[in-house]
Formats: C-alpha cells, structure tokens, sequence
C-alpha cells in the first residue's frame, strides 16, 4: 500500500527511543522528513545518523517540563524553516505508586509533560495543518485510558485527561483534514517496561525473568510487542489512506485489554 506519506514533514516526540525512536524510522522510511524532539542533544545526533537521508532530517532539544521553552523552540523551528503535517505526541511516562501516595507535585509535573505539551504543539502546528488541508495528530498514550492500571495512579489520572483533550480536539479540526488519534500501547520491550516489571519483581519478591513471563501472560499474544509494531500502527494512521480515521483510541496490546 502506497501511505503517500512522501515529502510530509513529521514531528516526532520523544524519540531518541523506544517508541517514538521507531516511529521516527518508520516515517523516515516512508519519505517524511522527520523533526526529532527530546532533551538529550547527544542522543537526538546519534538517532539522527540512524535516520535513512539523515540530511534531510533535523531535531529539536526541549525539556518538556519546560513547556514554553519547547513552544519557542518549535515556533522558531517553523518560522525558520517548515512546519508539520504529522504530530507524535509522546512522552515518558510518569512514575508508578499508588495515586493516594501520590504528590501534587508529580500530578503537576505529568499534567505539564503530556496535556500542556501537546496543547502546546498543537496550537502552533495546526494553522500550517489547515493551509495544507491535511494534517494528523497521533498521541502515544497508553491502554489505562480504557482500563486504569493498578500501581499506576499519576499516570491513569493524566492519560485519561489527554484521552479527553485528543477526542475535544478531533471533532473541532475534522473538517479542515485533520484528524486526531491515540495509540495505546500494551507491553512493549522499552525501558519504560524494565522499569515496570522491575518494580513488580521487587514488590512480590520475584526474579525479573519470573515476573517478565507472569506479565506476558496477562496478553493472550503472551510475549511483550515490539516498539517496531506500535511504530507501524502510527505510521499507518499518518497516511493519507486513514484519513477517515479520527478521534479513536487505538490499543496495541496483543489483546490484553478486555473492554471493546
């Protein structure tokens, strides 16, 4: 299937690895030219080498705990130079802990990363959106927006926030091309799932090994997916063939998740 994806210019979030890192790759494939954003300057050279045609690819370095210094940076980025037909929304997520013992602090911190961020973005990238007629905002979220995750408290509470930004924002920039979606990823092999299942380990006084298997067998695929799958699905809903597909949330979980 041709994606037409050709010549689009795609900023992606996050990636310097695991998911955001093959989404980068996968658009780079598709001909996009690809605008890296992380805060490791170091990291985001090193993954741009890896980009097929690195010189037509460039990054971004933000801190996204710092939203307005990510909006000048993007803003000066599209004055200086092009701005974007694809949005990846996506960010670390927050630390696990149970929500009673959760701070205001780490509630602030992740409500800035992931909703303030992505509002951010989006209001200076959808006015180019608009004069191309076509535009797609893709937010890597995760499968707590269906079924909130026990051990998760911060993150379920602000994910399900960005589901309900995404879904606000997809009927109000439909008409002009636009559309808006989630992916929400299952386990996926990133440094975010060693952390987990490390945390887990330590709590039931198990071995990593031990507690990887229990976990790939809550997922009737029972094995973890790759970032290079999830990538795939972004990929697909970048392209101009899914432009009937919006403000949808669309798990990559191998089946785990058991609503509809």
């Amino acid at each position: 299937m041709d994606l037409k994806l050709n010549k689009k210019y795609a900023l992606v979030c996050g990636s310097t690895r695991g998911i955001g890192k093959a989404t980068a790759i996968a658009l780079a494939n598709e001909g996009v030219h690809v605008t890296l954003v992380a805060r490791n300057r170091e990291k985001l050279k090193a993954v741009l080498e890896e980009l097929p045609n690195h010189r037509n690819h460039n990054y971004i370095v933000a801190d996204f705990l710092n939203p307005r210094e990510l909006q000048e940076q993007l803003i000066k980025c599209i004055e200086k130079e092009h701005g974007f037909h694809i949005v990846i929304n996506n960010t670390g997520g927050p630390r696990s802990g149970e929500i009673l013992t959760a701070s205001l602090e780490a509630f602030e911190n992740a409500f800035t990363m992931h909703l303030k961020c992505n509002h951010l973005i989006a209001q200076a990238t959808i006015p180019f959106m608009k004069e191309e007629g076509f535009g797609r905002i893709i937010n890597v979220i995760s499968t707590s927006v269906k079924e909130p995750i026990p051990g998760l408290g911060v993150s379920n509470t602000i994910r399900g926030a960005v589901g309900n930004w995404s879904k606000t924002l997809a009927t109000e920039v439909a008409e002009f091309g636009i559309t808006v979606n989630n992916v929400l990823p299952g386990f996926t092999e990133t440094e975010r799932l060693n952390e987990i299942i490390k945390i887990k380990a330590n709590l039931e006084n198990r071995s990593l090994e031990d507690m990887a298997e229990i976990m790939k067998n809550y997922t009737p695929a029972k094995r973890f997916a790759k970032p290079e799958e999830t990538a795939s699905v972004i990929t697909f809903l970048a392209s101009t063939p899914a432009a009937y597909i919006n403000g949808v949330n669309v798990p990559v979980d191998g089946g785990r998740t058991k609503s509809l």
